[in-house]
């Protein structure tokens, strides 16, 4: 299938807003310089549900997505660990892993997770199967200001990215919402139905900014 290619942007320097329906985020190779930075005003987390879709034929470590603080460079990020082939949620530095998973190289694979500050409990979905909840940390919100990187993993508030982290492939249908989903509307989400948009970050109205070679294609999806 032929890729119309609507978009190249070189190290923007102003945030657009945009409705992405219908479109990707191509990383077309390793670099530790080529990443999409989302913008969003929700400064304070006491809860969120994060969901994207990605196709990758990567064999090693890389970053899903990114959201650091000044204090907490992993605030939340979801990593995929290729030595110990497992999926990684991490919450202001604390990990919590999920083996065993079907995770198909070339391959669009829909993932979301959620966490709730007043249980502590975080449970990732895997195209369209929850898997068990586990203890991340409770007690507190997360306090912003985010940033929020697609295409590298922050060692830093904003940075320290790394080569060997970095994705490379398509990314489509980003949102973040401040509370937990339903289990319905997360499968109405994996299925691709009638959802709710995301109300921290909302792919119909997405504010980002390209930075080095991401190209904003048409969306490629399995042709029926």
């Amino acid at each position: 299938m032929t890729i119309l290619l609507l978009v190249v942007m070189l190290a923007s320097c102003a945030a657009l807003r945009q409705d992405m329906s219908g479109k990707m985020f191509t990383f077309p190779q390793q670099t530790n310089s080529a990443y999409v930075k989302l913008s969003t005003s929700v400064q304070n987390l006491s809860a969120l549900t994060v969901c994207h879709r990605s196709f990758t034929d990567l064999k090693r470590d890389h970053s899903l997505f990114s959201m650091s603080t000044r204090t907490a460079s992993n605030a939340f990020l979801t990593f995929w660990d290729s030595t110990n082939k497992e999926m990684e949620v991490h919450l202001r530095e604390r990990a919590s892993e999920y083996p065993g998973l079907d995770y198909k190289l070339n391959m669009w694979h829909s993932i979301c997770t959620t966490w709730d500050s007043t249980s502590g409990l975080v449970q990732l979905w895997f195209n369209g199967q929850p898997l068990t909840r586990k203890f991340g940390i409770s007690g507190s919100s997360t306090q912003g200001p985010f940033i929020i990187i697609l295409g590298q993993e922050q060692d830093s508030h904003g940075g320290g990215f790394d080569l060997k982290q970095s994705f490379v492939g398509m990314m489509s249908d980003v949102h973040m919402w401040d509370y937990t989903l339903s289990a319905c509307e997360i499968r109405n989400y994996m299925d691709d139905l009638n959802y709710t948009p995301g109300n921290v970050l909302n792919w119909r109205a997405l504010e980002y900014q390209i930075f080095d070679r991401v190209l904003v294609d048409k969306e490629e999806m399995t042709c029926h």
